[in-house]
């Protein structure tokens, strides 16, 4: 595609830079738009994907068809079938009228998939069926529908990494894929940075009737150097807060500097994690894994305060035990002092008052068993408080040593007043 194609693709959808990955983007788009082939749009969050599934459609013989773009990350699991391929009337609760879908309102256009990454496991089933054969069934429906609908995908997720994560179905992804364009990240670009700072300081100069702002070499350098974890929308929201609060319309590093982020190593959103890291695909799985681990913690806290009562019940150290013996802390049943370990004094009292007078044939000696009355909160706080004071008020240490998670003893900690 000639230089000449590609700046009027530029001027008209609004695509900022002359970076050599994006001009291939949008040369690729174009070179396909006229054909039916799957495209699957890939990049970070905020490289501006949107504006490619554009270029296709407009340059395609569909361009009068209908263009519709949907954000699949945005639609609730339980309506996401519904909204792409139609219900019929009472299907489920709710459903007071049928539904078209989109896929049957983009017969003959393109349908726009953003965040695809994001379809459920079933939902995808569906999905290759349309790539696959053009058919698809309403919710609620037995009858096959057939629609004529060019599909545009984008995802700024590691879909080969979510298919080894069982996440992502390996044959829709190649059906998908069938023509890739990766979107370079904005810190990849150079000088195109600053082709897009001045562009965006123009249109908020126009907006908000100022001056619009002037960049010095050391902050065009800044811009340059810095990693943009958002990529071309951090860029326009930046610019646009500097336009609104800076009254001085020249921009240097000392300024600008106070508006870009520290932290700027880590990506933004959140992805999947690399391959052996612990990561989550959704808030369902942080959920789990949130629960997963306060279960842990109450098991262990259980063990622990059955350890200290099976021990304390035994030996009769604490809470005034003289005598007693248990088989179990949950069942108390008295033990004879010749079914106890060799090794266990038992601490015998009599009744009687004894004297020099009476004889030791008329002293009966007898056992008072004194049932102990163990409160759980009682022997956790009386057990976490010596763990703090015998390693001086480091949790760490006595949460190792109470054989805790440390978020738990923070938790009980605040629960006992022990802080």
């Amino acid at each position: 595609m000639v230089k000449a194609e590609i700046q009027q693709v530029k001027l008209r959808f609004g695509i900022i830079g002359n970076n050599e990955a994006l001009l291939r983007g949008i040369d690729v788009a174009m070179q396909v738009a006229p054909t039916d082939l799957s495209v699957l749009i890939t990049g970070e969050s905020g490289v501006g994907k949107e504006s490619f599934p554009q270029i296709i459609h407009q340059y395609s013989r569909r361009k009068h068809g209908q263009y519709i773009a949907v954000n699949c990350g945005a639609i609730p699991e339980g309506t996401i079938d519904s909204e792409l391929f139609g219900h019929e009337k009472g299907a489920f609760t709710g459903a007071i009228s049928e539904r078209k879908g989109y896929f049957g309102e983009a017969n003959g256009g393109t349908i726009f998939l953003d965040e695809v990454g994001e379809l459920p496991l079933p939902t995808q089933a569906r999905l290759l069926r349309v790539l696959e054969s053009g058919e698809f069934i309403k919710v609620g429906s037995s009858k096959v529908e057939k629609t004529d609908v060019r599909i545009v995908a984008a995802t700024n997720v590691n879909l080969v990494q979510a298919i080894a994560d069982g996440r992502f179905r390996e044959d829709l992804y190649y059906r998908l894929n069938t023509v890739p364009i990766q979107i370079p990240p904005l810190r990849e670009r150079g000088e195109d940075v600053v082709l897009l700072f001045r562009k965006f300081a123009s249109d908020f100069a126009e907006k908000y009737h100022m001056p619009p702002l002037q960049l010095t070499e050391d902050a065009r350098q800044m811009l340059i150097a810095y990693t943009w974890p958002g990529n071309v929308r951090q860029l326009k929201n930046i610019t646009e807060q500097i336009s609104i609060i800076e009254a001085n319309r020249e921009i240097n590093a000392d300024i600008l500097k106070n508006y870009l982020p520290e932290n700027n190593a880590q990506r933004l959103p959140a992805l999947l994690g690399n391959k052996g890291s612990k990561g989550f695909g959704s808030e369902r799985e942080i959920l789990y894994q949130v629960l997963f681990d306060m279960r842990q913690d109450v098991t262990e806290l259980k063990k622990l305060v059955h350890e200290i009562m099976t021990e304390r019940a035994v030996t009769g150290v604490g809470s005034g035990i003289k005598s007693s013996y248990y088989t179990s802390p949950s069942q108390p049943q008295l033990v004879t002092p010749a079914t106890v370990a060799p090794n266990v004094t038992t601490i015998i009292q009599p009744t009687t008052s004894l004297s020099s007078s009476v004889n030791d044939d008329d002293i009966q000696d007898t056992e008072e068993y004194v049932e102990e009355s163990l409160a759980l909160d009682d022997v956790e706080r009386d057990m976490i408080r010596k763990a703090l004071e015998k390693h001086h008020g480091k949790r760490k240490s006595a949460a190792q040593d109470l054989n805790i998670s440390e978020r738990t003893l923070y938790r009980k900690i605040k629960e006992y007043g022990l802080d």
